[in-house]
């Protein structure tokens, strides 16, 4: 999962890039990076780290220009170099900057196709670069000494027929503006918005609403499946539909945990469709365990909070904040390998004791992965004296990879992968355990908006939406993403560091 953004105003961009980037912070902690334009003139920094560890005042000073884009990424293979932050750059045609938040599943296929057919040539593995080339492809062919807006829709359009899979990018053309746009299924999320200055208009996208709201944008609206928004330089707004076939399918987990709660995505309230995840959660503990024993509610923080509180509500039972949480270490799901996630658990949460001793405690949270962190807290709970330890997911089991941009584990190491829910409960050493079922979850979301019927929730029932994953492609997968293979893959991508240094602003 990753964090993008794009801005076309009337004065420099470097310090709302820069704002945008640390609001969507959430979304990756492995690299950032921001390119803006001068004067047809592409100043570019990025490299491994948090926003506030990339950017010094320095940089900043050389980010000069009206419109740039910028990325926050953690690896959705394991592997973590300079070579592989965001945003890629190519110099033909026009001077070519983009950044992707998602996953070609067709990205072999696609290498293949550029090299033996396109005679473009790719510096390293990342299907982003991957999907630069394309885009940077399907405008070269067309030969236009200056592209019209057509023709940047006829890229897209032109990339819609090439890449499967799901992806939201923004990509800056120099001299000329940037484009955003998302995959026919919109999969991956991106809206826009605009802003009123005495110079005029300005645009933004951004994954989220949250950054739009941060920088004093008004929300318009999602860019829909398959659609592409391009804003000239000189502020010039233009929308269209680039695709042959959509359906629109937002990835359900932005819900169940990636997103910030005071996001609206899609037209759907995060924040509400959490609390209704609370209250289903609710529903099925009165259906199975009307005289449930349950004295408190404590949530997992951070995402599960609002989950949490609905449920306590409903239940009427007391909800409270017995686990305290160091702010100062990264989330557990995105930090490659076991052992640094296990060492992370204990840093990061500690118990309160008097929430605990003597009491039947419910612990909730979004969802379970690995069952490495909820293990480690049910045992966490179990030394601050909790007489029963009971524990909720607001998610049903993650059985399945995912494929579109979300690191999940191998299907090996998910631990509902072949288990059943007693199995699970054992394996994490609860008293209780209770998942959301499949189709109270997708209810929460879509009663937000009722003009879209499906969600991607492959994870939960191993349906991919685009029809090309098949049982070659996961072993693949399985291999990539094993734990057990990512040192190696993590010391050859340090091997290309330099290559994707040569850029950056120093």
């Amino acid at each position: 999962m990753c964090g993008i953004a794009g801005i076309v105003a009337k004065s420099n961009v470097n310090q709302d890039l820069y704002d945008a980037l640390t609001v969507l912070q959430h979304r990756g902690q492995d690299a950032a990076g921001i390119v803006t334009c001068q004067d047809g003139r592409l100043n570019q920094r990025k490299g491994n780290g948090l926003v506030r560890d990339v950017f010094h005042t320095r940089h900043m000073q050389r980010l000069q220009g009206h419109m740039g884009i910028a990325h926050v990424r953690y690896p959705t293979a394991g592997s973590s170099s300079p070579a592989l932050a965001q945003p890629f750059y190519v110099n033909s045609p026009y001077g070519i900057s983009l950044a992707h938040n998602g996953n070609l599943t067709n990205s072999a296929e696609l290498s293949q196709e550029l090299f033996q057919s396109d005679l473009r040539h790719l510096n390293t593995e990342s299907d982003s670069e991957v999907l630069l080339n394309i885009f940077a492809h399907e405008l070269q062919r067309l030969g236009k000494l200056v592209p019209s807006a057509d023709d940047i829709f006829e890229a897209v359009s032109g990339v819609h027929k090439r890449c499967r899979g799901g992806y939201a990018v923004v990509a800056m053309i120099a001299n000329y503006g940037v484009v955003g746009f998302r995959d026919p299924n919109a999969i991956r999320p991106l809206v826009y918005g605009k802003r009123e200055t005495p110079a005029g208009t300005e645009y933004m996208l951004a994954s989220e609403s949250v950054a739009l709201d941060a920088l004093g944008y008004t929300l318009v609206g999602d860019v829909a499946p398959g659609e592409a928004v391009y804003i000239t330089h000189d502020g010039e707004f233009h929308i269209r539909q680039c695709a042959e076939k959509v359906n629109w399918a937002p990835c359900i987990f932005e819900h169940v945990y990636f997103a910030r709660p005071d996001s609206i995505m899609d037209g759907i309230s995060v924040y509400k469709s959490r609390l209704r995840q609370g209250e289903r959660l609710a529903e099925k503990v009165l259906r199975e365990r009307p005289d449930h024993d349950i004295d408190v509610i404590v949530p997992i923080p951070d995402s599960s909070r609002i989950a949490a509180q609905s449920m306590a509500a409903v239940l009427g039972v007391k909800f409270r904040e017995g686990l305290v949480k160091n702010r100062y270490i990264g989330r557990t799901f995105i930090m490659p390998g076991q052992s640094a996630r296990k060492k992370s658990v204990k840093q990061k949460l500690n118990a309160i004791g008097l929430e605990f001793k003597g009491k039947n405690v419910m612990l909730v949270d979004d969802s379970i992965v690995r069952g490495t962190t909820c293990e480690q807290i049910i045992e966490m709970a179990r030394d601050a004296g909790a007489r029963k330890v009971y524990f909720a997911s607001a998610a049903p089991p993650v059985r399945f990879p995912n494929v579109y941009g979300i690191d999940m584990p191998s299907a090996t190491e998910l631990i509902a992968h072949g288990r059943s829910v007693e199995e699970i409960r054992t394996e994490i050493g609860a008293d209780w355990l209770l998942y959301q079922d499949l189709d109270d979850l997708l209810d929460c979301s879509a009663e937000g908006n009722p003009n879209i019927s499906r969600f991607e929730c492959a994870v939960f029932n191993g349906d991919y939406i685009t029809g090309d994953v098949d049982q070659a492609y996961l072993d693949q997968l399985e291999a990539d993403r094993n734990d057990s293979n990512q040192a190696a893959k993590n010391a050859s991508a340090g091997d290309g560091a330099l290559i994707g240094l040569h850029n950056d602003v120093s």
